[in-house]
């Protein structure tokens, strides 16, 4: 069992950055991948980052590549997700996720059924 705790979010303006952190305990050793994923109102969830246990092999979604990075301690137990130049379309409930089976890379992070455990999610909001 592996148990993902998320925290960092909160309301920021346009333009911000928020980092966010999700602590991983028990069965740590076993998350090969860990990603982001958010849901806004009214939407599916959807693909944010991901990063494998080394973390040398990163991925973005297009909506967020260039302004998002994604990051790993694994002393820590900890994957962070840097947020900058925030937008409005931004907001949502982040959500950390955990690949404990196989290895995978590329466009194959965005598939959320490959994700075994879940955090309850941070929320996120940026004003206008």
């Amino acid at each position: 069992q592996v148990q993902l705790v998320e925290s960092g979010g909160g309301l920021v303006q346009a333009g911000g950055s928020l980092r966010l952190s999700c602590a991983a305990s028990g069965r740590t050793f076993s998350t090969n991948t860990l990603g982001w994923f958010r849901q806004a109102p009214g939407k599916e969830r959807e693909f944010v980052a991901a990063i494998n246990w080394s973390g040398d092999n990163t991925y973005y979604a297009d909506s967020v590549a260039g302004r998002f990075t994604i990051s790993r301690d694994n002393t820590k137990n900890t994957v962070y997700l840097q947020m900058n130049s925030l937008k409005p379309g931004d907001t949502a409930v982040y959500y950390c996720a955990a690949i404990t089976r196989g290895y995978y890379s590329g466009s194959s992070y965005q598939r959320n059924y490959l994700y075994d455990y879940w955090g309850q999610g941070t929320q996120v909001t940026v004003s206008s």
